[in-house]
């Protein structure tokens, strides 16, 4: 979408950003009521209908282009539609893992699906660059429409079928009062809300740079759309590396200690990708984007499955959906913020500020429990646990 943006309606830097932001915004309007309906149902047919109506979406950019209708208001609702579409599958698809896994193999289940979603990003931005310049940037959406074809057909073929979700008496019935469960179940609780604090704090700067990325890299080092997705896709690389390692680490220094590793020290290395310059300089971006790859999905891994064993299983959707709502709420300012400074002082100089928003967001880790624990907990102190709990028959 920014290559079409850029290469095809000659957008400005922010337009890009705000095309990015775009693709954030629902998870401010309606993350916390979704968090809600997740629990209330089961997540397999909403991660369906989300895949479904993506598909159609971005299938219909090229169609618009085809017509003649293509414009920079088109793609901002597609933007947001496939935003809203999102929230639903990925608060699902982060509560159902649990469902279908023992606690022993949720940790190995997160290393795979964080470390097979990089590599299909890595595959994904790879070939889109390429497939934008053998078929046009506007026609390669087909390509973009067809992933939500197989992610239809993956997710199908999944056999397990959930069991029913069932209440206790004494639910909450109405959506303020479950949406404000969850709230208070981040707020009180000082490990989530350190983790749900830092992840709004490095998501507003993660997203800063890389909502002008793609115009860093044409426009201010000079390279064409293949070598593009080349280098994205080369650190990319970084995320498959993170899931990797993520464990292990973990289980030798210890799941806070590990943290801090992953979401302190690697991301240091940031501050290499403003240094980028044309021919070998694309080296600086390469390594930068490594080690920011590595840490924000190695991190990841070992926050996902803290929170599910953690959290209660009743609460996970609503877990899910209130730290998504900080964290992800703070993804379209933080494109805002890219596009707004790389209009007033430049794109290199907007990168520098914003990479070095990334390891000095965890700070916030570093002076918090997690700074001063060599592992985090396993379970919630019983006092906390709150009083009113869904369950999901059959599901331990």
């Amino acid at each position: 979408m920014p290559l079409v943006a850029v290469s095809t309606l000659h957008a400005g830097t922010f337009e890009v950003g705000l095309l990015t932001a775009a693709a954030w915004v629902p998870w401010l309007v309606i993350g916390l009521p979704v968090g809600v309906w997740v629990d209330r149902m089961r997540r397999r047919p909403i991660m369906l209908a989300a895949a479904a109506v993506s598909c159609l979406l971005f299938a219909g950019v090229p169609v618009a282009a085809w017509a003649g209708r293509l414009s920079i208001g088109l793609l901002l609702t597609v933007a947001l539609l496939t935003g809203t579409a999102a929230v639903f599958f990925q608060t699902a698809y982060s509560a159902y893992l649990p469902g279908i896994l023992e606690p022993e193999d949720q940790p190995e289940g997160n290393a795979k699906l964080h470390g097979s979603a990089s590599a299909a990003q890595i595959a994904g931005l790879g070939s889109g660059g390429l497939i934008a310049q053998l078929a046009g940037a506007v026609n390669g959406m087909f390509a973009n429409a067809a992933t939500f074809l197989v992610s239809l057909l993956c997710l199908s073929g999944i056999r397990h079928r959930e069991p029913r979700i069932t209440g206790t008496a004494h639910r909450p019935k109405s959506l303020v009062g479950e949406v404000g469960e969850g709230l208070r179940l981040v707020a009180g609780d000082p490990w989530l809300r350190t983790l749900t604090l830092f992840g709004a704090a490095s998501n507003l700067a993660l997203m800063g740079y890389q909502s002008i990325l793609v115009v860093f890299l044409v426009r201010g080092v000079g390279l064409g759309p293949g070598p593009v997705g080349a280098l994205i896709a080369a650190a990319g690389t970084g995320g498959v590396a993170g899931a990797f390692v993520a464990r292990r680490v973990a289980g030798r220094v210890g799941t806070a200690r590990a943290t801090l590793l992953f979401e302190l020290g690697l991301p240091v290395f940031a501050l290499l990708i403003p240094l980028t310059t044309g021919g070998a300089g694309v080296v600086l971006f390469v390594a930068g984007g490594f080690c920011v790859s590595a840490g924000v999905v190695a991190g990841n891994v070992v926050k996902a499955s803290f929170q599910q064993r953690y959290c209660p299983p009743g609460l996970l959707g609503r877990l899910t959906a209130t730290t998504a709502f900080l964290n992800y709420g703070t993804i379209p300012l933080g494109a805002l913020l890219g596009g707004t400074l790389g209009t007033a002082l430049g794109i290199r100089t907007a990168m520098w500020i914003t990479t070095a928003g990334v390891p000095l967001a965890a700070l916030i880790l570093l002076f918090s429990p997690i700074g001063r624990s060599r592992d985090l907990p396993t379970s919630r102190p019983p006092r906390s646990a709150p009083p009113h709990v869904t369950t999901v028959s059959g599901v331990q």
